[in-house]
């Protein structure tokens, strides 16, 4: 028998318009922050950042491709890796049908991650994506944007991710459950370890072209990717919201089966 409280329809409604009120509120306030968003200053590019596309070695510029927005997944497929991030995979389920809209609207959608371009080609291939996806190998690219860190920076505190600073990373075997453990389960997805998988970070960053310089415009990383991750916005609307219990997702073509 369910413990969950029950009640008439009419007392549903009282609470769900009560609801409203509230949903009405943060959609103002979510409305306020996309403009916040948008009025922060643009930092010109100076650097040469250098690419590997399908099109051949490309300049941040040219990931653009004619457009003058760019959107970039900071996607964690390390040179490491053996297969890209399940988390990552996750959110990058839902960019097959949004690219394209996006490209028609001047935005440019693309995955950008450290792993060489025929790694990440071949993993594309095998989810059955078509969004682009370039290497950002041959350049300090992730370093810069606060993405990948060296194992000198692990071992001695030096990492700042998500606008902070982290504290030492600890040199010990993941185990299965939550916290470090549940990084390790998703470590050994990947054909990794914790230490080499915790270099890799995921985050996006916009840059706009404008009289022929690039300029970033916004980065985010951590929970602040939560929007982008679709079936956690479907989760949050289920009767039992996400009710997780540690790592439960796989990449799509890893369930047992279809339920």
């Amino acid at each position: 028998m369910t413990t969950h409280a029950i009640g008439t329809r009419d007392a549903w409604l009282t609470e769900r318009q009560a609801l409203l009120q509230a949903e009405k509120e943060l959609t103002r306030r979510s409305d306020e922050l996309a403009r916040r968003r948008q009025q922060l200053p643009w930092v010109r590019i100076e650097k040469p950042y250098r690419f590997d596309t399908e099109a051949g070695p490309a300049t941040l510029a040219d990931l653009f491709q004619g457009r003058t927005q760019l959107l970039i997944y900071h996607f964690m497929y390390g040179p490491d890796y053996r297969a890209g991030c399940p988390s990552c995979s996750s959110i990058a389920d839902s960019f097959n049908g949004v690219h394209v809209h996006l490209a028609h609207h001047d935005v440019t959608l693309m995955a950008v991650s450290r792993a060489p371009l025929e790694k990440l080609l071949a993993y594309r291939q095998r989810m059955d994506w078509s969004f682009p996806w370039a290497s950002s190998a041959p350049s300090d690219f992730n370093a810069d944007f606060n993405i990948w860190f060296s194992e000198a920076q692990q071992r001695a505190g030096q990492i700042e991710y998500n606008y902070r600073r982290e504290e030492k990373f600890e040199w010990r075997p993941g185990q299965e459950g939550g916290g470090q453990e549940a990084e390790g389960k998703i470590a050994a997805m990947c054909g990794t370890d914790v230490a080499t998988f915790q270099r890799e970070r995921p985050g996006i960053s916009a840059f706009v072209r404008d009289g022929g310089a690039v300029y970033h415009t916004y980065s985010a990383y951590a929970r602040g990717l939560d929007a982008l991750w679709g079936m956690y916005q479907w989760l949050d609307r289920a009767p039992k919201g996400r009710n997780e219990a540690g790592v439960w997702w796989r990449r799509r073509d890893e369930y047992d089966s279809p339920r």
